[in-house]
């Protein structure tokens, strides 16, 4: 399977979602970012240019910030079940 086939698969309803948490972090992100800029320049173009520039940066790093996020997470999540725990063996 081609790299990004396998990607959006691990990324999708059957994944961790954190590619569709990404995108509507990105919409939000862009409109506040335009309305700001916006509002403070007046000016379409300019607002339009920020609005572009910045959110997709932060956006970027956001979806790696969640993947750094779930993998710190996760050891922790492994840790509270021991190992030799074996509820069917009761």
């Amino acid at each position: 399977m081609s790299t990004l086939k396998l990607f959006v698969h691990d990324h999708g309803a059957n994944g961790d979602n954190s590619l569709m948490k990404t995108i509507t972090f990105a919409i939000t992100h862009f409109t506040v970012a335009f309305s700001v800029a916006f509002l403070l320049t007046g000016d379409i173009l300019i607002g339009s240019l920020i609005a572009m520039v910045e959110p997709a940066i932060n956006t970027v790093a956001y979806f790696f910030h969640e993947k750094i996020w779930a993998r710190r997470t996760q050891p922790a999540q492994q840790v509270a079940i021991p190992r030799d725990h074996n509820p069917c063996s009761a």
